[in-house]
């Protein structure tokens, strides 16, 4: 299964099979992954706890390889992974892997295990593996989409529509909302690539619209600066870390989308309005980052960025919202594995 539209006839089927049933996310405290296993568990509504986990040493400089600590006592009614196992699991990145698979080991058939990402260690250390599309890895038990899980599912961005933002902008003017990124591992942003946003940026002030952007931990404080001028020209609001982040406002009140090829949660989750989505790419890239684009572009979702803009564009695709396709996926697994 590949396909991540919303999908309709999830809930009355997790309504009957899921809903409410205890739910473990284990999080490596990295903001992205917990957001994928959140997103995927609040499609299922389950009851959730957040399981953190942070291994120290060996335990963690090998994962996912290496094992569980002795040290945590994996199972022993003094540590957080005790019984009563959950009766699901998600769990993404590399240091959740070892939790998992301990956790596989101990609870058995009790719990469906789901792993958000290639664990690197077999496909066979969870029940259910979601991988992206783009990574073109295949497997009996692996399902993948488009674009990754996330909260901002259809349903919660409709009734924000209805609700009063927590900032002021023009009404008559189209808003754009800039998703800002930053320099990681494959991408750079030197003077002439932040240079390059803001002349794009200006352009659309041009044509009659105001900005709505937020920042990201990895946003150098000369590229958040640089577009704060912009949007503040063009009388739109800028979030600047403080206080509660306005980004599932963004979602459901902006008209079109500006977000960085550096990041591809940052990317794929305006692609759930169905509304227009440009790319900015940064210096840099890599091959993987360059099928994932790939990928968003066929779909129709995403156009890259121009350098300058004379008028506004609209285009429509089908809304990507891969929580509900995964969360499907996972009902009907989870009702076989209960099969007799």
């Amino acid at each position: 299964m590949t396909s991540d539209s919303p999908n309709h006839r999830l809930k009355d089927l997790s309504v009957a099979s899921l809903a409410g049933r205890s739910c473990w996310v284990l999080s490596d405290g990295k903001k992205g992954h917990e957001v994928q296993s959140l997103g995927v568990a609040e499609a299922l509504d389950l009851d959730v706890t957040i399981k953190r986990v942070d291994p120290k040493g060996l335990a963690r400089r090998f994962a996912p390889y290496a094992p569980v600590s002795r040290h945590e006592q994996f199972g022993a009614a003094s540590s957080p992974f005790s019984p009563p196992w959950p009766e699901v699991a998600i769990g993404a990145g590399r240091l959740v892997v070892p939790y998992m698979r301990a956790l596989k080991r101990h609870a058995g058939r009790d719990t469906f295990t789901v792993i958000l990402l290639d664990p690197k260690f077999g496909l066979a250390t969870a029940d259910l593996v979601w991988i992206p599309l783009h990574d073109q890895t295949t497997g009996a038990n692996v399902i993948s989409t488009l674009a990754p899980p996330h909260r901002h599912s259809p349903s919660s961005l409709a009734l924000l529509r209805d609700e009063r933002p927590p900032f002021q902008v023009p009404d008559e003017k189209t808003k754009a909302v800039v998703l800002l990124g930053g320099p990681n591992g494959r991408h750079r942003y030197s003077d002439a690539t932040i240079k390059r946003l803001v002349t794009s940026l200006r352009s659309l002030i041009k044509c009659n619209v105001t900005l709505l952007a937020t920042l990201s931990r990895r946003t150098p404080p000369e590229l958040a600066q640089a577009v704060k001028a912009v949007v503040e020209d063009s009388e739109g609001f800028f979030w600047d870390g403080a206080g509660e982040n306005p980004l599932a406002h963004f979602y459901a009140h902006g008209d079109m989308f500006i977000v960085p090829a550096d990041s591809i949660n940052m990317t794929a989750e305006p692609c759930v309005t169905g509304r227009p989505v440009y790319v900015f790419h940064p210096d840099g890239g890599s091959e993987k980052f360059t099928r994932f684009h790939q990928t968003l572009s066929e779909h129709g979702a995403t156009r890259a960025l121009p350098a300058s803009f004379s008028h506004l564009e609209s285009w429509s695709y089908p809304p990507l919202f891969a929580a509900d396709t995964i969360a499907e996926d996972i009902v009907r697994r989870w009702a076989q594995s209960r099969s007799p």
